[in-house]
């Protein structure tokens, strides 16, 4: 019995009841008619508990299904991947099945205020990782580089002829590393976010896609800029980082496109024209080429990650932020 559902626990007692009371009832008139009409009153007792039976079943369905579709909405939540939905209350729901509902909405409301608040503290806690990373190859590998440059410098001059071309070569190396080392604390922590703000940020990640990759790509932004928190900033930035990231490694595009809008509320569009992809392929299914960071940051921040590609009419990765 403790396996079944609640609706056929609560039958099977009603027809034990039923079944006995009826009992009951045909030996009472059984002994008060001395067998009399014995067969008809029989018959008609089991038209009866039938149609008991079928009415209980029909008044309780009824009233457990609303039970059954608060438990579906239930078993459909996804955090990770939306925003919780909860079940609206209806005018036949019974004060039990309102309580549950009431019940699991603040919990669900209390379960994604947690895991914002844990988000955005990881968050956090990996931007201070990316700016103490990045201030250590600034200051201290990249001066060590230099220190090096110079001593070759000095030792190209003071070198005997045959020796200046290796050293010559080494210095190059040593300038070439110096060189990858600013532009990947640029990309661990990008100062120009801090010091002049998100659209500049924007415009020289863009400018420097488009000079390390070769591919085209351009930046407009259309209206006026609201306040925007530097969570918010931070998540748009990333995610046209991680957006042009994948363009460069999977799309095999000629052409991107990042526009950032401000009309009514902010959406950041990442459009390539490359080769795409099918939403049944295992790298989306999966969550697979930084899909599944983006719609993290974004939810984090109250916004929402969309994405529309097929295969050989390129990729749209969607970012909106409601105000």
């Amino acid at each position: 019995m403790k396996s079944r559902s609640l609706l056929t626990q609560v039958l099977v007692v009603n027809l034990v009841l039923v079944a006995g009371t009826v009992l009951v009832a045909a030996v009472a008139v059984d002994r008060n008619l001395h067998g009399a009409f014995r067969g008809r009153e029989e018959i008609v007792l089991g038209l009866a508990l039938v149609a008991t039976m079928l009415g209980n079943w029909l008044v309780l369905r009824r009233r457990f299904k609303p039970l059954d579709e608060l438990i579906s909405a239930m078993e459909q939540t996804d955090l990770v991947a939306t925003q919780p939905r909860s079940r609206a209350a209806r005018r036949g729901d019974s004060s039990e099945v309102r309580r549950l509902g009431v019940a699991f909405d603040r919990m669900m409301e209390r379960l994604e205020a947690q895991r914002r608040e844990a988000g955005r503290a990881a968050i956090q806690a990996q931007e201070r990782e990316r700016r103490r990373i990045a201030q250590d190859l600034h200051d201290e590998v990249n001066q060590a580089l230099t220190a090096v440059s110079l001593r070759l410098q000095a030792s190209i001059e003071q070198a005997p002829p045959p020796l200046r071309r290796e050293l010559a070569e080494t210095k190059r190396l040593a300038t070439q590393a110096m060189e990858e080392l600013l532009v990947l604390a640029r990309q661990l922590r990008p100062a120009v976010l801090d010091d002049h703000g998100l659209l500049p940020a924007l415009h020289s990640q863009v400018r420097d896609f488009t000079h390390q990759t070769g591919i085209q790509a351009t930046f407009s932004s259309r209206g006026t800029m609201p306040k925007l928190t530097p969570e918010q900033q931070l998540v748009i930035y990333r995610v046209t980082q991680e957006g042009l990231s994948n363009v460069a490694q999977h799309a095999d595009a000629r052409r991107v496109e990042v526009e950032l809008s401000f009309v009514g509320r902010t959406v950041l569009r990442i459009s390539d024209d490359g080769r795409g992809f099918t939403q049944l392929n295992g790298a989306s299914r999966n969550g697979g080429l930084g899909l599944l960071g983006m719609r993290e940051r974004a939810l984090l921040i109250g916004g929402q990650l969309s994405l529309w590609s097929a295969t050989g009419e390129g990729t749209r990765v969607e970012l909106t932020i409601d105000r």
